[in-house]
Order: structure tokens, then C-alpha cells, then sequence
């Protein structure tokens, strides 16, 4: 299929007409190797995924769409760019604010996408014609291995996309269809001997080049992992409260790439560096409320909350003791438990032990006394 009859012209057009910034294609076996060779298994056999099960239990199906849906003759990927106006390098000195990481200070991406690809294959259901089927984030795809296939960008040696045209800042969706369209050529790998990406991470999350260990990633401390985030990573994580952009955003392809230009897709302005304080007084249904069309609201008040109570104890401000000590009642362990640990740092630990002593049922609230007083005085029987 080339020249004037390539479907994928047009295809490409009414995608670009419907918000997408780049558009490629894809075979459904373009991805197989990653099967085959079992880099993807052996990241899992080495536990690097954390505590998200559902990489394990979907395994089988990611490196072969065909598993997913039998009929599938071509993949068309689609990427909208998300890029920032400023990256937060400013902000994360400034301690009395929190960092959200960019792509969660808009819209969710998730509704956006989706709403755009689902309008895309209506036109291709009816134009090519063919079955269709959309995905963003809802299936086990490998929607960054196939963007590579598709010719969109390069998984970077920090793992995620990296476009010449557009940087770090992509979204990435995928249409499945029955139609057969010519895949692109998979765009090579330019990183050269560039590691900006792994040398300024600050939990060292990269064992290897194009090697992320979730487990030490501040992006997956603060969003997937929703238990106590170990002591070891608290300060470095300093005042982001949801994500990380510091890999992404030091990458030197992004002095190619724009700031979006989408509407759907702008920055709140509440969102750019809310207040830690005003954060740590959110209950649960301010939270949804203030979060109620961002990304953020999926992981919940508790484990937000979590977030904010490190990075106020990572500001060695006591002005913000107050705000700590009315969180030693909360409802929530989790949050009871980053609230004593960020006691212990803005007041020490005997008077933090003084301003909240009392009986602590809860284990992991125990834990955190424990780290500050010694296993012998801990709280509770």
C-alpha cells in the first residue's frame, strides 16, 4: 500500500485533525523479541515491577497482541504531546510547595485519548473499512515498544519515549484494527552515550542503562505503591508528592520539543505548585473534589496524604508542626504514620515524642515510633 491509495494517509490526516501530534504503524509482531528473549521476564523475575501484580498476571499477552485480539492485522499508535512550559527545577526548592509531576496537572490524559481515539476509529470503521479496537492504559499493551515499532520515538535509556520531535512529554494510545496497513520503520536509538536520565536520579532507580527498578522509583513510590514508602527513599524524594519528573525533564531532546499547545491538555494553575499545608488539610472529599478530573484522584486522599506528610518533613520548617500534629489523629494509619515521621524531623525526635505521646495501636504507626525512639519505646502494648 503506497502513494496516493495508502490508507494511511488519510488515516494519518484525521488523526492530526482530531488533537494527535504523531501517528505511526505498526505490525502486530513487531514486538515479539521482547517474548522471545525475555528481557520483559527477566525484569519481573527480578521483582522490578514493586507490588504491580498486574504485570505478572499479564505477561503472556504484552509482547503478542495477537493474544489480546486474534484478528488484529495492524496497529496504528498515536502520541499527543504534554510538554510543559516550565520543568520544576525552581520548585523543588521551594520547600513550602509540592511538585506534581506534569502529566498530572491537566486533564486526565485517559479521557482525553480516549475520547480522541474512539472518534479515530469510527472514521476508520467506516472509511477503511474494518474492526477496530482502542486502548489507553486499559489493556496489558506495550504502547512504548510498539510506538518504537511504529516509528514515533526510541525507548530512552530511562525506559520511557523519547521523540525527536516532541522530547520526553508524550502520551501514548493504540488502535487495533483488522485492516492491513503497511507498518513504518521503527525509529533507531539516539541516545548515544548520554546518561543525564540515570546520573540525576535521586533514589538511583536505574541499575542499568534502559534498566528501571520500580521499586526505587519515586514516580512508583508516590503513585502505584501504596503501602509505607521505606525511610530509605523519604528524603530523597524532598517535596514531589505525585511523580517525578527529573529523568524526563533533563533529557537534551526536549530542547527540540514545544510546550503543548492543546486546550484539553493545559496546566491548571492550582495544580502548578499547591500549597503543602493547604494539601495536608484536604479530607477525603476535598480531596476527590480538587482532584476530581486529574490523574491524581485514582490513588486516593490516604496515600496522597502520605506523600504530602514526607515532603513536609522534608522541609525542616517547624512552622508546619501545627499542621503535622493535626494529622497524628487522622483516620488513616498510612498518613498517621508519615505524620509522625515528619515529627520527628521538623521537631527532633524527643520532642516529637512529647508533643504526640500516646497509645498507637496500628503497626505501621508503631514502626515509625519505633524508628524514632528505639524498638523498647514504642507505643501501645
Amino acid at each position: 500500500m503506497a502513494g496516493a491509495a495508502d490508507p494511511r494517509i488519510a488515516l494519518g490526516a484525521e488523526a492530526r485533525r482530531l488533537g494527535f501530534d504523531q501517528v505511526g504503524f505498526a505490525a502486530p509482531d513487531a514486538i515479539a523479541h521482547l517474548g522471545r528473549d525475555g528481557l520483559f521476564r527477566h525484569w519481573l523475575a527480578e521483582g522490578r515491577h514493586g507490588d504491580m501484580e498486574w504485570m505478572a498476571e499479564t505477561a503472556g499477552r504484552r509482547a503478542d497482541p495477537r493474544r489480546l485480539w486474534p484478528e488484529v492485522r495492524s496497529i496504528v499508535m498515536v502520541a499527543s504531546n504534554y510538554g510543559p512550559e516550565s520543568v520544576n527545577d525552581d520548585l523543588l526548592a521551594r520547600r513550602d510547595r509540592g511538585v506534581i509531576a506534569a502529566y498530572a496537572r491537566m486533564r486526565d490524559y485517559h479521557d482525553v485519548m480516549k475520547g480522541r481515539l474512539k472518534m479515530l476509529a469510527q472514521w476508520a470503521a467506516r472509511k477503511l473499512p474494518a474492526e477496530v479496537k482502542v486502548f489507553v492504559d486499559t489493556a496489558p499493551v506495550m504502547e512504548k515498544p510498539l510506538a518504537q515499532a511504529a516509528g514515533i520515538g526510541w525507548q530512552g535509556k530511562h525506559s520511557n519515549l523519547v521523540s525527536r520531535e516532541h522530547g520526553s512529554w508524550l502520551f501514548l494510545g493504540a488502535l487495533f484494527t483488522t485492516a492491513d496497513l503497511s507498518p513504518d520503520v521503527p525509529e533507531a536509538d539516539h541516545c548515544g552515550t548520554c546518561r543525564r536520565c540515570l546520573d540525576v536520579c535521586p533514589t538511583d532507580a536505574f541499575p542499568a542503562p534502559y534498566q528501571l527498578d520500580a521499586r526505587r522509583c519515586i514516580a512508583y513510590l508516590t503513585i502505584e505503591y501504596a503501602g509505607v514508602i521505606p525511610a530509605e527513599f523519604r528524603a530523597a524524594i524532598g517535596n514531589r508528592i505525585y511523580g517525578c519528573d527529573d529523568c524526563l525533564a533533563v533529557c537534551p531532546w526536549n530542547k527540540w520539543a514545544e510546550a503543548s499547545h492543546d486546550a484539553k491538555l493545559s496546566e491548571r494553575a492550582d495544580l502548578a505548585a499547591p500549597r503543602l499545608a493547604e494539601m495536608a488539610m484536604l479530607d477525603d472529599a476535598g480531596f476527590r473534589q480538587f482532584f476530581a478530573t486529574t490523574p491524581a484522584k485514582r490513588i486516593g486522599r490516604d496515600r496522597f496524604l502520605r506523600n504530602v506528610m514526607i515532603a513536609i518533613g522534608n522541609t525542616g520548617d517547624p512552622g508546619f508542626l501545627p499542621v503535622v500534629r493535626a494529622r497524628l489523629d487522622d483516620d488513616s494509619p498510612l498518613v498517621r504514620g508519615m505524620a509522625v515521621w515528619a515529627l520527628g524531623r521538623l521537631a527532633g525526635a524527643r520532642a516529637g515524642i512529647e508533643a504526640a505521646g500516646r497509645d498507637e495501636p496500628d503497626p505501621s504507626v508503631r514502626a515509625e515510633w519505633a524508628a524514632l525512639t528505639g524498638p523498647s519505646s514504642s507505643p501501645g502494648p
